[in-house]
C-alpha cells in the first residue's frame, strides 16, 4: 500500500516538473518571439511579398528556430511546395527549401486548398487585420476552409499580447 502511495507521489511529482519545464519552454519561446518579432526591421507583410518571387505565398510565420527568429513563407508553384526563409532584418530571400513530405507537405497542401477558393492575398488580410488593430504587428497568417468558404487565421502582437483574428479570403 505504502510502495503504492509512494510510486503515485513519484509519478504525479514528475509529471508536474514535465509541466512546469513545458511551461517554462512556452514562456520563454514566446520571449524570444515578442523581442524578436519587435526588433525585426521586415513585417510580415514584407516577408510575404519578397516570397511571392518563388510563388504564391500560401502561409506565413515568425517564429523562433534554434533560439533565432526566422520568417517563413510557405509557397506553392506548379503544384509544387517551397518554404522560403525571408532575412527579418533585410527582407530578402536567404534559404529556398523544397516540402515534399511529413507534416509540412499535408499543411502545404492544405493551405494551397484554402487558397485555391480564396479571392484575395494573404499580405491583403493581414494589412486589413493590422489595420483594425492600432499599434500591432502581424506574427502568422495561416488559410484555411471554413464551411467551403476561404478565411485567414492571422495571429497579431499588440504591446506583449498575442491575438488571432480571422480574415475572410473574399
Amino acid at each position: 500500500m505504502h510502495r503504492r502511495i509512494l510510486f503515485l507521489m513519484i509519478v504525479a511529482s514528475l509529471a508536474t516538473g514535465l509541466v512546469g519545464q513545458r511551461i517554462y519552454a512556452q514562456d520563454r519561446s514566446d520571449h524570444l518571439l515578442i523581442k524578436g518579432v519587435t526588433d525585426a526591421k521586415v513585417t510580415l507583410q514584407q516577408g510575404l511579398t519578397a516570397a511571392a518571387q518563388q510563388g504564391r505565398p500560401i502561409s506565413a510565420k515568425f517564429e523562433v528556430e534554434d533560439g533565432k527568429l526566422q520568417l517563413s513563407v510557405y509557397t506553392a508553384k506548379d503544384g509544387k511546395f517551397s518554404e522560403v526563409i525571408v532575412d527579418h532584418m533585410t527582407g530578402k530571400v536567404s534559404e529556398t527549401e523544397s516540402i515534399t513530405e511529413g507534416e509540412d507537405l499535408a499543411e502545404a497542401k492544405s493551405q494551397s486548398a484554402a487558397m485555391g477558393k480564396a479571392k484575395t492575398n494573404l499580405k491583403a488580410a493581414v494589412d486589413k487585420s493590422a489595420a483594425a488593430t492600432s499599434g500591432s504587428r502581424a506574427v502568422s497568417v495561416t488559410p484555411a476552409l471554413k464551411d467551403g468558404r476561404a478565411v485567414a487565421s492571422v495571429t497579431l502582437l499588440t504591446g506583449q499580447e498575442f491575438q488571432t483574428v480571422e480574415q475572410p479570403l473574399e
